[in-house]
């Protein structure tokens, strides 16, 4: 596979204008270290690109190599139901070695999100199958390591750690701004 299978839809998290003409996709996982390290390069990109670029994030929780990661993708989704994805998923980024529970719940707090609330979300049912839902949609989509990205739909296969991804988003920027194909 090497097609986003999942369209985009309401249930993903998602940065920037829906008509932008490029659209990055990241399976990430919160705990990878290799995400880790890509995690600024995708906040270059997205400060680079601004309104051409619409940024997707989906949930990949490698949880045999990594035991936090799932629980921390779920309290991502958690605080996008108090408006704050985008602060916890860069929070979880940023603090990627102290992901335990205290930890997020400190986190939570420094976000001013409602506690009680975020504690009770942790819990809840469709949050868990949100993150599940995610990470099946990337095992169709081909996904198979951290971080896989997908531009207009389509897996890239190049290099993204050499500084390679935003050159080749600016040409396929260049190719849709002269032909109205992605």
């Amino acid at each position: 596979m090497n097609q986003l299978i999942r369209p985009i839809n309401n249930n993903d998290q998602i940065w920037g204008d829906a008509n932008a003409p490029l659209e990055l996709v990241e399976y990430g996982d919160y705990e990878c270290p290799y995400c880790g390290r890509a995690y600024p390069m995708v906040k270059e990109i997205l400060r680079i690109l601004g309104s051409d670029l619409r940024f997707v994030f989906r949930n990949f929780p490698l949880s045999r190599i990594h035991p936090h990661a799932f629980s921390a993708a779920v309290a991502a989704e958690a605080a996008a139901r108090q408006g704050q994805f985008w602060e916890m998923h860069d929070i979880l980024f940023e603090h990627q070695m102290t992901l335990e529970k205290g930890d997020i719940l400190l986190f939570a707090g420094s976000l001013g999100l409602d506690i009680a609330r975020f504690k009770d979300d942790l819990e809840q049912k469709a949050l868990i199958d949100k993150v599940e839902a995610d990470f099946e949609s990337g095992i169709r989509s081909g996904v198979n390591r951290t971080p896989t990205f997908f531009i207009n739909g389509k897996k890239y296969e190049g290099e993204w750690s050499g500084g390679q991804l935003l050159p080749y988003l600016m040409t396929v920027l260049s190719e849709v701004s002269s032909t109205g194909i992605a």
